[in-house]
C-alpha cells in the first residue's frame, strides 16, 4: 500500500494557489486513475481517496489542517493503514526549483518547507520521497523576505505558472507511478 500526501491549505480562498500544488496533482492523480471522490474522514483530519492502480493499493490525502501542521494528518494515517514512512510519498510546491521544473527527493531536509518540515518533526524521520513542483519565477530571489515569500506562495497561480506546470504534468505523473510500482 502506498499513501500519497498533497500539501496545500483548506479552504476556497487557497484554491489555485501556489502552495496548493499538492492538492491540485492530487486531484489531477484521482481523476486519471478514476479512483472515487475525496470525502473527509475526520479521524485523520484529511479528505481521502483510495483504490488501487496496477494491483496496488493507493490511498490519496489531503490533509484538512494548515500546511505548517500537515504532520499531525499524516501520522494518523500511517498509523491507522500500519504503514511506514517508506511508504509514503508528499507533493508539494517548492520556491527554490523554477517553475516548470520539478525533483524527485528521498532522505532529503526540509529545504525550508514549513510543511514538510512538520512532517518530518512528527514523525521523526526525513526517510520518505518527496515530489518537489517548483514554483521560482523572476520575483523570487535571495533577497525576497520571508512576508514576501508568505505573499508569494498563497497567491494564485498565473496563466504562464499553469502552462509551465501543465507542460510538466505527464514527466510527474509518470514518476509517481515509477514510485508506487
Amino acid at each position: 500500500m502506498k499513501l500519497i500526501i498533497g500539501l496545500g491549505n483548506p479552504g476556497q480562498k487557497y484554491e489555485s494557489t501556489r502552495h496548493n500544488l499538492g492538492f491540485i496533482f492530487l486531484d489531477k492523480l484521482q481523476g486519471i486513475w478514476s479512483l472515487p471522490e475525496f470525502k473527509l474522514e475526520k479521524k485523520f483530519t484529511a479528505q481521502i481517496s483510495h483504490g488501487e492502480l496496477n494491483n496496488q493499493k493507493i490511498i490519496l490525502a489531503k490533509p484538512q489542517n494548515f500546511m505548517n501542521l500537515s504532520g499531525e494528518a499524516v501520522q494518523k494515517i500511517l498509523a491507522f493503514y500500519k504503514l511506514d514512512a517508506k511508504d509514503l510519498l508528499i507533493i508539494h510546491d517548492d520556491i527554490d526549483i523554477v517553475c516548470g521544473k520539478y525533483k524527485l527527493a528521498t532522505d532529503s531536509t526540509s529545504a525550508g518547507h514549513n510543511g514538510v518540515q512538520n512532517i518530518i518533526d512528527t514523525l521523526g524521520t526525513k526517510k520518505f520521497a518527496r515530489l518537489r513542483i517548483g514554483i521560482k519565477n523572476e520575483l523570487t530571489d535571495s533577497t525576497t523576505t520571508q512576508l514576501e515569500v508568505s505573499d508569494f506562495v498563497l497567491g494564485k497561480l498565473s496563466p504562464e505558472e499553469l502552462e509551465k506546470i501543465a507542460a510538466i504534468e505527464k514527466g510527474i505523473i509518470e514518476e509517481i507511478e515509477k514510485i508506487i510500482a
